[in-house]
């Protein structure tokens, strides 16, 4: 699973994925309806890759929270995001049973379904390879090609 340019966008629902860097920000497009449009460094935008979520123990990046989730459904899809708050907490309890409950709200647990179901729908989640295990990439790969 490689979330690698994959970016959520504060006040703008959905992922979006980068597609390049300009003078004043980011050019991102949709992951929904595959629109392009600049955003600009005074936007909060965060790379999927660098959210993690809090537990009482370390914070546990959101690609291991992701892989946790695809392997107890099988890779199939999750838990709706639109479901009861006790029926979001009680799965997450069951895929990260130490995660924080006093500074994991509610929004973040809707976000992490939906975020997780999306990138399902586009085919990103998927089981990891061995190159992705050992952050090798196949020689020859670029990961700008083919946007």
């Amino acid at each position: 699973m490689n979330l690698e340019g994959i970016l959520a966008i504060g006040g703008k629902p959905g992922l979006y994925k980068l597609v390049a860097q300009s003078r004043g920000g980011v050019i991102v497009e949709s992951m929904d309806d595959g629109k392009r449009f600049p955003v600009s460094s005074a936007n909060n935008v965060s790379a999927l890759n660098d959210i993690a979520i809090y537990t009482y123990g370390e914070e546990v990046p959101l690609k291991d929270v992701f892989q946790k989730i695809a392997e107890k459904e099988d890779y199939g899809k999750t838990i709706d995001h639109k479901a009861s708050i006790k029926e979001l907490k009680d799965y997450m309890t069951g895929v990260l049973p130490d995660y924080d409950q006093e500074r994991v709200y509610q929004s973040d647990l809707k976000k992490l379904f939906m975020w997780y179901n999306s990138l399902h729908d586009k085919g990103l989640i998927t089981p990891d390879t061995e190159e992705e295990k050992s952050g090798e990439k196949p020689e020859g790969e670029n990961p700008a090609e083919g946007e």
